[in-house]
């Protein structure tokens, strides 16, 4: 590891660091010194303040060691320097600095990515839609992208699988702290053979906050996002609104009128939303 990645990585383990803290450190300090003096010019806040080194590097025991057992633990931490680092990831507003990945590193480059969420309470049309659709798009080289929550993110990861695709699951929180639970085991069987990936350092507990941020990933490394029942005020529009603010597709199921896990995804349909009723609609559009 180069000294200049290290120090990015070592930064962001820093308890309570935000994104902007580290552009500033960056534009004060493009080297990553770690100076004292600019800690003093009030780069962060007090909190974080108080949780730096004073001295020139972040040489931290408690940072060293735990960069130290990701290797052991098939974890692997990519700077947004480096090459494998996501291209369309690159592209948004405040692209993570670091991901730590486990699992089939090579998914991240690999093109394209259909990002796939929807409600955490999937109804029967939900799964027949992905269980209708999710071959054609296995079958077409399509990398699935979603959240790992319970309901349609959990269906799209399993029916990837199931049809010999490739998924990849950003989480919030550390790749240590998998949330929902119910869902270790499918998260240790993506970490075998497809990808997990998250901003946060492994220990990181999941916050409420987490997961909304979490949603900006995963429809950045992706050509589209494809929104699966979602209630009107749900967080999958969310994931939806980061598509449209980077220029990416936006996909929607039709539902009925009469289901509140289909009234988001007609809203997304009348502001523009492309309707998909088949596999090609799609494709369609992540070949042009």
């Amino acid at each position: 590891m180069d000294d200049f990645r290290e120090k990015l990585i070592r930064l962001v383990h820093v308890p309570g660091i935000t994104w902007s803290a580290v552009l500033n450190y960056l534009k004060k300090d493009p080297s990553l010194q770690m100076k004292p003096q600019y800690i003093q010019q009030n780069l962060f806040s007090s909190t974080v303040h108080r949780n730096l080194p004073s001295s020139n590097s972040i040489q931290t025991e408690l940072i060293t060691e735990q960069i130290r057992q990701y290797e052991k633990n098939g974890i692997m931490a990519i700077t947004i320097f480096d090459e494998i680092y996501p291209s369309l990831l690159k592209e948004i507003y405040q692209p993570p600095w670091v991901l730590f990945v486990k699992g089939n590193l090579p998914l991240l480059l690999k093109q394209p990515k259909l990002a796939v969420v929807g409600s955490r309470q999937a109804t029967q049309y939900g799964k027949s839609a992905i269980q209708l659709l999710f071959p054609g798009l296995v079958e077409k080289g399509v990398v699935i992208v979603s959240g790992l929550a319970n309901g349609i993110d959990t269906l799209a990861h399993e029916n990837a699988i199931k049809n010999g695709g490739d998924t990849i699951a950003v989480i919030a929180g550390g790749l240590n702290h998998i949330y929902p639970k119910e869902n270790t085991n499918l998260a240790k069987e993506m970490m075998k053979t497809q990808l997990i990936v998250s901003e946060y350092p492994p220990n990181t507990k999941p916050e409420r906050w987490h997961f909304p941020a979490r949603n900006r990933i995963i429809s950045g490394m992706s050509n589209g996002t494809f929104i699966i029942e979602a209630k009107r005020k749900s967080g999958s529009l969310i994931t939806a609104n980061y598509a449209v603010n980077e220029g990416r597709e936006v996909f929607s199921l039709p539902g009925s009128i009469f289901s509140p896990y289909s009234l988001g995804t007609n809203d997304l349909i009348q502001q523009g939303a492309k309707l998909v009723m088949g596999v090609e609609d799609i494709l369609n559009e992540l070949r042009y």
